[in-house]
């Protein structure tokens, strides 16, 4: 185990970054710094947004264990962020492996979910749901779980590592351009500005970005995901502001309810998702090509999606609502970037070859 006194440099400031800043903070280690582009909650990070999926619904149990872990400490210290508005998870007829294996999971933790064995069951239910064009389909709703207001719950998070001794460096000093290896050793960063930031351990907690720092080779891909953003009246939301949260497994598409003030509908899709290619340089000195999120100064990310990722987000939309809100411009869209790991699996160890350096990657949207 290092010395509690030994310098640690993380860099990232999304969920991965803060939750491990906080953790090593509280075990004692009293020179803990965190670096990125912005101060968090970061515009173009993976966990920043106006919300996010808060579900123990997992296939494997490990994961499922942890997620239950998790959704107790978002109705706890975290409270003030969650909204409990429960999951329906649906897909077509004839089941699916993972919603029933998800299934079989969540009852053998305890958990009293809703069965639909047909569309007209999900719309006698969730009459959020009556003027889609849902059919075809079978599913079922578990009550514990909902969403969060992701941005306010990562500043917060930002806050108690800050309280707790963490530093935080932004701007062109906190943004990495390179490791700085001393053979097999990393023994710190390269940054945009001024001299490197030295330090005794180096953790990448990158994210999407992480491939610009080291080969991932086959253990991750970086893939941009679309999302979409279209704006109720008052009324509008009031009429599904008690719809769940409805996740598609054979599309992927998935729709929260209308955030609170705001009465933003928010949908996205988590398919394979979209690649783009940029150049890196290799701690040997090669270029390689790469999918990667283009680096933007200021964070901002362009208002743009593929053709057939819009289409497939109005696909989803009809299957939940009616014309008139499923066909209504949207007032925002972009690409969210995720990292995907083969099997969805969490990267969070030790680099095999290069010494003093940690990965918690490989969020793969969960």
């Amino acid at each position: 185990m290092p010395s509690k006194a030994s310098s640690v440099i993380i860099v990232g400031a999304g969920v991965f970054g803060l939750t491990l800043a906080r953790e090593l903070c509280q075990r004692g280690y009293i020179r803990v710094t965190v670096l990125d582009r912005h101060l968090p909650p970061v515009p173009d990070g993976s966990s920043v947004d106006i919300s996010r999926i808060i579900r123990s619904d997992y296939a494997d149990a490990q994961y499922m264990k942890m997620a239950v872990e998790a959704v107790a400490g978002w109705e706890s210290e975290y409270s003030r962020y969650y909204h409990e508005s429960g999951i329906l998870i649906i897909s077509d007829e004839g089941g699916h492996s993972y919603l029933n294996k998800a299934e079989e999971q969540v009852q053998s933790q305890g958990g009293e979910i809703n069965i639909f064995d047909n569309a007209s069951h999900i719309r006698d239910v969730h009459s959020e749901f009556r003027s889609g064009t849902l059919q075809n389909c079978e599913g079922y709703l578990n009550p514990r779980g909902g969403w969060a207001d992701s941005a306010e719950a990562v500043r917060h998070l930002a806050s108690q590592c800050a309280a707790l001794g963490a530093s935080f460096v932004t701007g062109t000093r906190g943004s990495v351009d390179s490791l700085v290896l001393d053979g097999m050793r990393v023994v710190g960063v390269n940054v945009k500005e001024g001299p490197p930031l030295l330090a005794e351990h180096v953790i990448l907690a990158t994210g999407a970005w992480t491939s610009r720092l080291i080969d991932l080779a086959s253990s991750a891909v970086s893939t941009a995901q679309p999302v979409g953003f279209i704006q109720l009246t008052a009324d509008e939301a009031n009429l599904i502001r008690r719809m769940p949260i409805a996740i598609d497994l054979d599309s992927g598409f998935f729709v929260f309810p209308p955030t609170l003030g705001s009465n933003i509908l928010k949908c996205a899709r988590h398919g394979y998702g979209y690649e783009t290619h940029v150049s890196m340089t290799t701690p040997a000195g090669e270029q390689q090509q790469i999918s990667a999120p283009r680096l933007y100064g200021d964070g901002t990310r362009a208002l743009f999606l593929p053709q057939d990722a819009e289409i497939s987000l109005r696909e989803g939309l009809r299957r939940f609502f009616s014309p008139s809100i499923s066909e209504r411009p949207f007032v925002k869209k972009h690409l969210c970037w995720y990292t995907d790991t083969p099997q969805g699996d969490f990267i969070v160890d030790h680099h095999p070859h290069l010494r003093n350096l940690f990965l918690a990657t490989g969020g793969s949207g969960q």
